[in-house]
């Protein structure tokens, strides 16, 4: 291996979930125009995998594409940088990913990138940065970020950023990714969003479920997402994740979701995952540290 491609670490990747907003219910918003939001987050096994390359000291970079995201703006990047700048490291790095998760799908890869990142070079750095400092560090670069970084699915408070670890059923799930994307600012402004959902419980939502309030909207400014949504109702109860443009659904068992991916339209994109509790990611840099 030349030296401009030597690893950080071990050979293995350093993976970064996906996950399902399994409902979304917009309670308020505050005075600085950010929405109060009360969501059950599960982890899922869809990853992207990182890997992590010695660099001259100061150089932070991305190896490769990652859509078209320009590598200045890719919360990789960004990621390393901040925890960079944040404690003086002088240290150099190449980041190199592995796409999986689709972009602008709802399903928080890039925020899951960054938090991948921050964890591993918090270790391959030698930092030792406690999670909470993560955590707060994640949370500049998104509200989505915390939840990877602490590595475990959880109810979402607040902005997002306040977290309370739980175990959800860990089902299998069909995701489908229309072709159509969502402005996630454009669905916040809408001003038939529902804003004003009653505050709830983690009790209550495990025993009756929930709902995503952004579902009208997006109904609204997507046909093919609707379209899409009205195709899963086939085979269960069909949700939104996030703001879309991912739809999803439980289903029975993992044969029963294959079956139904062999029928997914060609125009469109189907995954079948399963939900997580516990992050690969913290099992990964078990290994590391072990």
């Amino acid at each position: 291996m030349s030296a401009a491609n030597e690893l950080l670490g071990l050979p293995e990747s350093w993976p970064a979930p996906a996950k399902l907003n399994l409902c979304l219910h917009i309670v308020g918003r505050r005075a600085d125009g950010y929405h109060l939001l009360q969501s059950a987050m599960q982890l899922i096994d869809l990853c992207d995998e990182l890997q992590f390359y010695k660099r001259p000291a100061g150089t932070i970079e991305r190896i490769g594409d990652n859509g078209d995201i320009p590598a200045e703006s890719d919360l990789i990047v960004r990621a390393a940088r901040l925890l960079a700048t944040r404690y003086e490291v002088f240290d150099g790095v190449g980041i190199e990913i592995q796409k999986r998760i689709p972009v602008q799908g709802g399903l928080g890869g890039g925020s899951s990138n960054a938090a991948t990142v921050l964890v591993a070079l918090n270790h391959l750095w030698r930092l030792d940065l406690r999670i909470d400092e993560l955590a707060a560090l994640g949370l500049e670069l998104g509200a989505d970020v915390p939840i990877f970084v602490r590595g475990h699915s959880a109810w979402a408070e607040g902005v997002g950023e306040r977290l309370t670890a739980q175990d959800f059923p860990e089902q299998v799930f069909l995701v489908l990714k229309p072709v159509a994307g969502v402005s996630t600012e454009a669905v916040f402004q809408d001003s038939e969003l529902t804003r004003n959902s009653p505050v709830t419980t983690i009790r209550a939502f495990l025993a009756g479920g929930g709902r995503n309030d952004c579902t009208p909207v997006v109904r609204k400014r997507s046909g093919e997402i609707a379209e899409a949504l009205d195709w899963l109702e086939e085979f269960g109860e069909a949700r939104l994740t996030g703001t879309g443009a991912c739809v999803f659904a439980a289903m029975p068992d993992d044969a029963a979701a294959r079956r139904a991916a062999a029928r997914v339209p060609a125009r469109w994109t189907g995954y079948v995952v399963r939900g997580l509790n516990r992050s690969p990611l913290l099992d990964r840099l078990a290994y590391e540290a072990g």
